[in-house]
């Protein structure tokens, strides 16, 4: 089995904040591959950016049905379910922190294609509180 390293360890903080996500099936033009595998680096685009295009480098962490984050790196992750999110660039915080809301919608990206839509459902990082 190929592990995870949690970003927690590796990054030695608590992730984010945690969404609710959804993989676009193939038939709604989502991953033609299917979900991906754990490590999966997409990048984040808020609901309603769609014409701007505009992205961030905030990463999923997905989790199984009991909340724990999937180690096992060879086993596509869910359809659907929740991930912790990172965002890396830590300077970014306070400009995050102004639309990073329960209840946000946003959506994973893989370059100019939409992978995934997701919902806010817990804020986790103070600072962006």
């Amino acid at each position: 089995m190929d592990f995870h390293t949690p970003y927690e360890q590796a990054r030695k903080r608590d992730c984010d904040f945690i969404v609710q996500y959804r993989f676009f099936s193939p038939e709604e033009g989502g991953r033609p591959t299917g979900t991906p595998m754990q490590g999966y680096r997409s990048d984040f685009m808020y609901s309603g950016d769609e014409k701007a295009r505009q992205q961030w480098i905030i990463w999923p962490e997905f989790l199984d049905d009991k909340d724990n984050v999937i180690l096992d790196k060879s086993l596509r992750v869910p359809a659907s379910g929740k991930a912790k999110m990172w965002i890396l660039n830590d300077a970014l915080t306070e400009l995050h922190k102004g639309r990073i809301k329960i209840g946000l919608k946003a959506f994973f990206m893989e370059g100019r294609y939409i992978a995934a839509e997701c919902e806010v459902i817990q804020i986790v990082n103070p600072n962006l509180k």
